[in-house]
């Protein structure tokens, strides 16, 4: 399940401003990689994949479009591509290995022990 280069950025976008987005929202975003042209064949792509769910409808000028909204969170996602190789990463080791990372601040630790205590 793992996303193009496009996909992910305008994934990126629906969870960035976490509110439901049409394709007119995408298309008015500066520094996309996507084409134009592209944006609604990407958008189904995205619902064809579960990502991506129908919320609404929303006038722009003279036309109405769909507006859309993710259906899993960016680290729903990405757990879900660690996990989906043949070769799955033993929890554990993972959980060492991200814990190495220059991300993995005091606080961000801290955080995280609370979230463990069951």
């Amino acid at each position: 399940m793992e996303l193009t280069k496009s996909e992910l950025e305008i994934m990126d976008e629906f969870w960035e401003r976490a509110v439901p987005l049409s394709r007119s929202d995408l298309l008015g975003k500066e520094n996309k990689c996507w084409k134009d042209s592209s944006v609604h064949i990407l958008l189904n792509g995205l619902l064809r994949k579960h990502l991506l769910q129908e919320v609404g409808v929303v006038r722009r000028s003279k036309t109405f479009g769909r507006t859309f909204e993710p259906t899993v969170s960016r680290e729903e996602y990405y757990a879900a591509v660690i996990f989906s190789h043949k070769n799955k990463p033993q929890p554990e080791k993972l959980l060492k290995a991200l814990m190495e990372r220059p991300e993995f601040t005091p606080e961000v630790l801290s955080g995280l022990r609370e979230s463990l205590k069951i």
